[in-house]
């Protein structure tokens, strides 16, 4: 049996063309708008990237006014710590140059200095504490031993005290010069626990000489006057 096709082939053609061309065009949409998305996307992410550089602008313009500020605060602190270094030389009880004068005052003829270092360190030292020092009256006055008991079993309070140490090199003729040397200074009024650290002969120029070293301290609590300052310095200045 012989099928008859009443549909013309020029009309079925146009309709194949017609789905095709629909289906192209829905396909071009859905590109145009993906393309639409990822512009908006990457639009999105350029301000939330160009955002993120302007707070990282703002936080190094700050971090930079923080960090002048901070070389201002130490510019500053350099300054004060120069001025407060000034000041206690000024309020020091007992001034270096004193302290020299001293040194040169008490040598014997045929003694030269060669070095002095000075030196201050914190030191704890043991006081009497207030409620060992007041005692009870009683009529019997207590043994030598019972005084040397009492004395062990005082309470004590330990105390930070600046200690200043001074160590001195020089050369004499012989060890009468230097023990003459040591003397002197024992005897200031400034200086305490005089001790000789090294004496040795040296040769300078062929002549044999005693190079010595000694060790010694600043007496605690030790307050000059203005008359003791230029009593020492006058004479300094006499000897010289």
């Amino acid at each position: 049996m012989t099928t008859i096709n009443f549909v013309p082939d020029d009309y079925i053609q146009q309709r194949k063309s017609s789905r095709a061309n629909v289906l192209s065009l829905v396909l071009l949409a859905f590109l145009l708008g993906g393309i639409a998305v990822t512009f908006s996307v990457i639009k999105m992410r350029q301000a939330v990237v160009r955002s993120e550089m302007e707070q990282l602008n703002s936080r190094m313009v700050q971090a930079r006014e923080q960090i002048n500020r901070l070389e201002q605060v130490k510019s500053k602190g350099r300054v004060m710590m120069k001025n407060m270094k000034m000041t206690a030389d000024l309020l020091e009880p007992v001034p270096r140059s004193v302290v020299l004068a001293c040194l040169t005052n008490t040598m014997p003829s045929g003694v030269s200095l060669l070095e002095i270092q000075l030196q201050e360190k914190e030191v704890k030292v043991a006081f009497p504490a207030v409620s060992s020092v007041q005692s009870v009256k009683t009529d019997t006055k207590p043994t030598q031993y019972q005084a040397a008991a009492a004395k062990d079993k005082a309470p004590v309070e330990f105390r930070t005290v600046i200690q200043t140490l001074l160590e001195i090199e020089g050369i004499a003729h012989s060890d009468i010069e230097v023990a003459s040397y040591i003397a002197n200074l024992s005897e200031s009024v400034l200086l305490d626990n005089v001790q000789l650290v090294q004496s040795k002969e040296q040769n300078i120029g062929g002549v044999p000489f005693r190079q010595f070293r000694l060790r010694t301290q600043l007496k605690q609590n030790l307050t000059l006057t203005k008359e003791d300052i230029n009593s020492i310095r006058k004479k300094r200045e006499q000897t010289g």
